[in-house]
Parts: C-alpha cells; sequence; structure tokens
C-alpha cells in the first residue's frame, strides 16, 4: 500500500552533545526526508528538557525551512494554552510569508513541561479551558478576519497557515471534528484511546473552509535497519532514555545504570511506561513496513507521521531512507 509518510523530529540532544549539534541533526533530517518523498516534518514544544531541543518551535522551523527546498515543515505542536493567540499567529504567519505552502501549525493543549515550569513561563492554570477559544481565534488571525476589534496579526493576516490538531484523548477528536480540521494522535507515547479518538472523529466531522473530509494522521515510534538485531538493540537503548527521562528528573537525580532501568521495566510501574512506546515498528526494512501498513489499515489512517529515535544521528537517517524505500516497494 501507499501511504503518506511524515517525520515528528523531536530534536533530541544526545549524551554528550549540544544543542548546535541537535540542530544540525534536524537540518541533515529533514534534508534527508524531502530526498526521500516524505510530506512534512514536524517539531514538538518542549520545555526544561535537557534531551529535547526544541523548545522554540517557530525558530527551528525557520532555521531548517531555509535549508531546504519543498517539505512541509511545522509545529507538531505549539502548545497554544502557553501563549497568546496573536503572538503564534506572528510567528507562523511570518513564516508563512518567508517560506509560502510549506508551513503547518500543529496545536496541543498541554503545557510540554512540569508544574513547576508551567510556572516559571507565566502560564495561567486555566489556560486550557479556553484551548477551543484560543484555536478559533488563531484561525481568524491567519484568514485576516480578526474577531478582536482594532486587532490584525502582520505578519500572518491572509497567510492561512494551515492548523491541525494534536491529541491523545477524546477531547482533542472532539475539538478537531468540530471545527473541520485535520486530527493527529499521538500514538507514538499515550496509545490507549487511539481506536476510539479517531472514531469518534471520523463520526463527528463537520467540513470546513480548510477541510471537506476527514484527515487523521497517526504515529508511530520507527527504528528501520538492516539487521534485526541491530534494531532491537537501538530501541532498548530509546526506551531505556525515555524510562530515565520520566523516573529521574532534577540536578540530583540518580544515575540509573542500564541493568536497573531493566528490572525497574519488570515491575508493574516499568511496564506501564514501556506500553507507551506500544507503537513502535522495530526491525528490518521488510518487518517495518509489516508493521505500519497493519497500523494504517487498522486505524484507516491518511498519513503516518514517524519518529525515528535512534541515539546516533547516522542510524536515523538511515531509519528514514530504509523506511521510505520499504513503503514505497522497493525493499532493500
Amino acid at each position: 500500500m501507499t501511504i503518506p509518510l511524515s517525520i515528528l523530529d523531536l530534536a533530541p540532544i544526545a549524551p554528550g552533545q549540544t544543542a548546535r549539534e541537535s540542530f544540525a541533526a534536524s537540518v541533515a533530517l529533514a534534508q534527508t526526508a524531502e530526498k526521500h518523498g516524505y510530506t512534512r516534518v514536524w517539531y514538538a514544544e518542549h520545555h526544561n528538557m535537557p534531551t529535547i531541543a526544541s523548545s522554540a518551535t517557530a525558530v527551528l522551523v525557520g532555521h531548517v525551512a531555509a535549508q531546504t527546498r519543498s517539505i512541509r515543515l511545522g509545529a507538531g505542536g505549539v502548545m497554544l494554552p502557553n501563549h497568546s493567540p496573536l503572538v503564534i499567529a506572528e510567528q507562523f504567519g511570518t513564516l508563512g510569508e518567508l517560506y509560502p505552502g510549506r508551513i503547518d501549525l500543529g496545536l496541543g493543549r498541554a503545557p510540554g513541561s512540569d508544574q513547576t515550569t508551567a510556572r516559571a513561563m507565566r502560564r495561567d492554570p486555566r489556560a486550557s479551558d479556553q484551548f477551543p477559544q484560543d484555536v478559533m481565534e488563531l484561525q481568524a488571525y491567519l484568514k485576516g478576519q480578526s474577531i478582536v476589534a482594532g486587532v490584525q496579526a502582520v505578519p500572518g493576516g491572509g497567510t492561512n497557515v494551515p492548523l491541525y490538531i494534536l491529541g491523545s484523548s477524546l477531547f482533542g477528536a472532539q475539538l478537531a471534528a468540530a471545527l473541520g480540521l485535520p486530527y493527529a494522535f499521538a500514538s507514538h507515547f499515550a496509545p490507549d484511546s487511539l481506536f476510539e479518538a479517531v472514531a469518534t472523529y471520523r463520526r463527528d466531522f463537520t467540513p470546513s473552509e480548510q477541510l471537506d473530509k476527514p484527515h487523521v494522521i497517526v504515529a508511530a515510534n520507527v527504528v528501520a535497519a538492516d539487521d534485526s538485531a541491530d534494531a532491537v538493540a537501538q530501541f532498548e537503548t530509546i526506551r531505556r532514555t525515555r524510562v530515565r527521562g520520566m523516573i529521574s528528573r532534577g540536578p540530583a537525580a540518580p544515575d540509573y545504570t542500564d541493568e536497573q532501568i531493566d528490572n525497574f521495566l519488570t515491575t508493574t510501574q516499568g511496564q506501564q511506561i514501556a506500553n507507551m512506546m506500544r507503537y513502535s515498528a522495530v526491525g528490518t526494512p521488510a518487518g517495518v513496513r509489516a508493521f505500519l501498513e497493519d497500523l494504517a489499515v487498522t486505524t484507516k489512517a491518511d498519513e503516518l507521521i514517524l519518529a525515528h529515535q535512534a541515539t546516533d544521528i547516522a542510524d536515523r537517517l538511515h531509519s528514514v531512507e530504509l523506511t521510505a524505500a520499504a513503503m514505497n516497494g522497493a525493499l532493500v
């Protein structure tokens, strides 16, 4: 089967690596994705996470856009309650003017951080309650049809940068359906409500000026390698890194060994964390293709967005290449 493929780049900062090196890797990843026919690359807003470099999402999008030619780039996503809709309209409106027809704006309502960091960002704890209204205000700015009297987004107005709703629960599905927007489900780390959310979105979808029929994007982790044992070893490293990040935060956090992490993964809590990466295609190109095709068929996805998370950038780029070849029927 043929299904559009996209990439979610978490802009990881590997052990011993700098943020500058992470940005260079993101450029290489987008250039490789462009070369191999991927539809888009998205970057997610996270804060106070020492292993993720995409906190200033719009800045990173602009940096990568300047070094690519045609691939779509955007946020997957901007956590809108952290910002005013006007500021985001100006940021992505600027990108839309600089790189017309190439910019996406995915929106989420989570803080993208812990509670202490949210307070440091001056985030109003009640801001999430205003998410639907903020989305509509933002959309109006980008259309050049502001619903705030006397205020326009400059740049931004008339760029019509397309919006996407991101989510991992029924709330996002219901909102995307009501507004007639594409819906991306974060099944790469929050898989439990995937099928219910997608079914809700498709059932309740109302056509809009942006979209005349539902468009579902399903996320998955991918580690493709020439050798299946190599792919499994890469995935185990990724999973240990994920677990460390969840159970040891702060400057005084313990430095757990691989053996301690593996032992933790056998516990009930560890298995619950491991389940977060349930939708992961790991193996040779043939195995990765079989997994992704099954995911696309069972979810009726219109697009897959893949998080290639190998620690080493060379392995990450190779995974991108192998997956594209496999899904296009040219098994390596």
